[in-house]
């Protein structure tokens, strides 16, 4: 039940976060960061286990395709980067 504290937070970007989603069966969290980074965690334990780079500046939106096979990020950068 919601207590007003996080069950767990997820720690590992070096600048502010901008954007969260999370894949259709809610398994995996991902967050952009002004640290020019994509990070994908594990919903239940909070673990990163990958870090998206690719980006020359603060990467602030994220979403993924309907069938969960792209993720798109859109940066500061002036691009949209596409990952598989």
């Amino acid at each position: 039940g919601a207590t007003g504290a996080p069950s767990h937070v997820m720690r590992g970007h070096n600048e502010r976060v901008d954007a969260v989603t999370l894949n259709v069966d809610a398994s995996r969290v991902y967050s952009t960061s002004w640290d020019k980074s994509i990070r994908e965690w594990d919903a239940a334990s909070g673990e990163c286990f990958r870090t998206l780079l690719g980006h020359t500046d603060g990467v602030n939106s994220v979403c993924l395709s309907a069938n969960g096979k792209y993720l798109y990020s859109g940066s500061m950068d002036k691009t949209v980067g596409v990952w598989d």
